[in-house]
């Protein structure tokens, strides 16, 4: 039989494992980042260093996905605590391949009334991290040959973020830093790239949602239902594994098909 494609079919199942590869994940003490840990330990990884600023949510996770996970705890919006975590997590592990970074969160008040400590915090909780974190493990990464990083944004930082700005701009900015950051170090062979969720009812939004605010949510997107932290951990698996071996700088937008929808009513 002739063709006129002769190229080798690869083995696409292997691309997802990550055997023999060292991870760290910023904020894996619950919701997505605990979800993340165990994926990519189920995905085959040698090593899997849970971080979490409250040591034994970080020990609680790690003693649930077993021998190949490593606890640690610290605040890696420090630059302290940043090299720490770079230097441990090396130590730990032998060479870092891939970090995802999870941290994250929004206060909500009104630009009018908002404080100069609230717009510090959240750049410094969702954005400064970033900084650090792609310094501290990107040149462990660059050292030993390369590795994958994932940022968790959000789709407030796509769009307008009413009585969240700080964190949307925070977000906006973390998306802008995942596109330097791959074109900076792709010819290092380091990719970079953001997940921006929509609304997912990780365990912090389940304990204030009403019913109603659930049902809103989930008629408002095309799939009808919420976003569980599960999906933004297969994301973060995708891009942290060989399927996505091409795919650097990009921002992918996990809301159940909201982003997609027409803005403006009917027409």
């Amino acid at each position: 039989m002739t063709t006129a494609d002769a190229s080798p079919i690869p083995d696409f199942l292997s691309r997802l494992r990550l055997d023999g590869r060292s991870y760290v994940v910023a904020g894996a003490g619950m919701g997505m980042g605990r979800q993340t840990a165990h994926a990519l330990a189920q995905a085959g990884a040698a090593h899997v260093v849970c971080v979490d600023v409250e040591a034994d949510r970080a020990a609680e996770v790690a003693a649930e996905i077993g021998d190949v996970a490593v606890p640690w705890a610290g605040d890696v919006t420090t630059r302290t605590d940043a090299a720490r975590l770079g230097a441990e997590a090396e130590e730990a592990c032998g060479r870092i391949d891939g970090l995802v970074d999870i941290i994250g969160m929004a206060r909500w008040e009104s630009i009018l009334d908002m404080t100069d400590e609230t717009f510090d915090w959240e750049i410094d909780i969702c954005l400064r991290h970033g900084f650090l974190l792609s310094q501290e493990l990107g040149r462990r990464m660059v050292a030993s040959g390369g590795g994958t990083m994932v940022f968790i944004a959000s789709v407030s930082g796509l769009t307008a973020a009413p009585m969240h700005a700080a964190y949307g701009a925070a977000k906006a900015g973390l998306m802008a830093w995942v596109q330097s950051l791959a074109v900076e170090l792709g010819p290092r062979n380091v990719r970079a790239n953001a997940i921006a969720p929509g609304t997912i009812l990780s365990p912090r939004m389940d304990a204030v949602f009403t019913d109603e605010q659930r049902r809103a949510n989930a008629e408002n997107a095309p799939l009808q239902r919420m976003g569980s932290t599960s999906d933004i951990a297969s994301a973060a698996l995708f891009l942290s594994s060989d399927l996505s071996s091409y795919v650097t700088g990009r921002t992918l937008v996990v809301d159940g098909g909201v982003d997609a929808k027409f803005p403006y009513g009917t027409l």
